[in-house]
């Protein structure tokens, strides 16, 4: 029979895997709500994952640094290849690249993730701010000066 008798810390925990997934929700209602691929579950459970990595790399009431960073490089590695996934195109015997955003942005809600199990709460915050405005702001910038150069507009 589980014990469900939890402690402060276990309560502790809880709350931060819970505050890594709710930071990574406006990116992933964001990507959703464009019609990308990855978006509403991808980006929650990267940043909810990376926070438990992140926790249980120590046993609660102990520091180990060399375990904490075994575990966030392996953290990176991991969310580099399914970041690579998401940038891996082809189409027939022409290949091009599309989804570095996203990649860029998986691999920024690991560190989210990360920074919420260590306290990092401003650095969090911070981290999925700057992702979506990245993303919402800076994307139709993006667009408008394509669509300039395309048109052989003024190279000032």
């Amino acid at each position: 029979m589980p014990n469900f008798d939890y402690g402060r810390a276990e309560l502790i925990d809880i709350g931060k895997v819970l505050t890594a997934y709710v930071l990574a929700l406006p990116v992933g209602w964001y990507r959703e709500r464009e019609a990308h691929s990855v978006g509403v579950r991808t980006f929650p459970l990267v940043a909810a994952a990376s926070c438990g990595f992140v926790l249980v790399a120590v046993p609660l009431g102990q520091t180990d640094l060399a375990a904490q960073s075994r575990v966030i490089q392996g953290l990176v590695a991991g969310i580099g290849f399914i970041g690579g996934g998401a940038i891996l195109k082809a189409e027939g015997t022409k290949s091009y690249v599309h989804g570095t955003a996203t990649a860029a942005s998986i691999w920024n809600f690991g560190v989210v993730g990360a920074a919420v199990a260590q306290n990092r709460w401003l650095l969090a915050v911070l981290l999925a701010a700057l992702n979506l405005f990245a993303l919402s702001v800076l994307y139709p910038l993006k667009v408008r000066l394509e669509e300039r150069n395309k048109s052989g507009g003024d190279c000032d």
